[in-house]
């Protein structure tokens, strides 16, 4: 015997389904679901720029109506780093009109990443920018001394980045930077430009920046900011100066900006970076770099296997060309300052 009522029970007892009771969704009014939006109408842009959690983005990049917008990440991105140099989709109000604000739907692959570690053994990496094609590393001859331990980290970043590296030496009249520039005789790819303290060769710096994505790195007081104001007047990029007493300079852009480049053969983007004094080094594969030598490479296949390729390495290749005369000192020298970066690694 069934102890459910049967339907003219059910009269009886006055229900029916109106007295069915469901709880409302206190969130919404629709079910949540996973599935997002297409933003088939995104707009691409470029983000030039972050500050406390809103970004700039340059809408229409090269056409007569480009315009800078305001934008928010959408929650879905919120652990997605979003930096400059980006190629964001974009959706909302894009008019760039004053208190309006677009929102970054997603980020357009990327085709390279410049990146660093907080030290050689955390292997988390902060990205510093993306999409740049080039890195060119500010360094002064004097006040603050040049240093090349920190210059050889910067090379190593770019070329794990697949980033042309090229290098302006600053205040040349106080100290003559060829023995500094010795160290790098050998890397292939280096251009290198000199100036004395106000004449930077601006219009050859110039000429190498147009058509291209480049991000200004270096120490603290070298005179990266007075360069990037002289490429690009409307920069107003903070300058500071270098204490006498420590040798050290001020920290004085303190946010990564791009910066678009106008120059009588066309236009480029200019990236500044806040002066760091440590660059990190534990998110980059070796391997990377030993192929940017690419003839070296060649020679150092018939290493032993794991073989450092260090001067003290047992049976290495490069170091018995060098002894042959088959490869120039100079040049394996400066893979080999690069690969010292590594020695204490053991990951790979």
């Amino acid at each position: 015997m069934s102890w459910l009522p049967d339907d003219d029970e059910d009269d009886d007892l006055g229900f029916d389904e109106t007295d069915v009771r469901v709880r409302p969704n206190p969130k919404a009014n629709r079910p949540r679901t996973k599935r997002r939006p297409a933003h088939e109408d995104a707009t691409i842009a470029r983000v030039l720029g972050v500050d406390r959690g809103r970004y700039a983005v340059l809408v229409d990049e090269d056409a007569p109506d480009e315009r800078q917008v305001t934008a928010t990440r959408a929650r879905e991105l919120r652990r997605t780093p979003i930096v400059t140099g980006d190629r964001a989709r974009v959706v909302g109000d894009t008019t760039g009109q004053e208190g309006t604000l677009a929102r970054i739907v997603g980020i357009e692959e990327r085709t390279s990443l410049l990146r660093r570690s907080a030290d050689d053994t955390d292997q988390v990496e902060r990205v510093i920018v993306a999409n740049a094609d080039q890195m060119l590393v500010v360094v002064a001859a004097a006040d603050p001394e040049p240093r090349p331990r920190l210059v050889d980290r910067y090379l190593v970043a770019a070329l794990d980045a697949g980033v042309r590296p090229l290098m302006v030496v600053t205040k040349t009249d106080l100290a003559d930077p060829g023995p500094f520039l010795a160290h790098f005789d050998g890397l292939d790819d280096l251009r290198v430009f000199t100036s004395a303290r106000d004449e930077p060769p601006l219009e050859a710096i110039g000429e190498a920046l147009v058509g291209h994505s480049t991000v200004f790195v270096g120490h603290s007081g070298v005179g990266k900011s007075t360069l990037v104001n002289a490429l690009v007047p409307s920069a107003g990029r903070a300058t500071g100066h270098v204490n006498e007493v420590t040798g050290r300079g001020r920290h004085t852009s303190s946010s990564t900006v791009s910066l678009r480049y106008q120059g009588p053969g066309g236009s480029g983007w200019v990236i500044d970076t806040p002066g760091v004094r440590s660059f990190g080094l534990g998110h980059v594969d070796p391997t990377n770099i030993l192929r940017a030598y690419r003839d070296l490479g060649a020679v150092a296949d018939e290493c032993p296997r794991g073989c450092t390729h260090l001067p003290d390495a047992p049976d290495c290749a490069l170091n018995e060309a060098v002894e042959e005369g088959r490869l120039s000192a100079s040049r394996v020298d400066s893979l080999q300052r690069l690969l010292e970066t590594f020695k204490d690694r053991t990951d790979y």
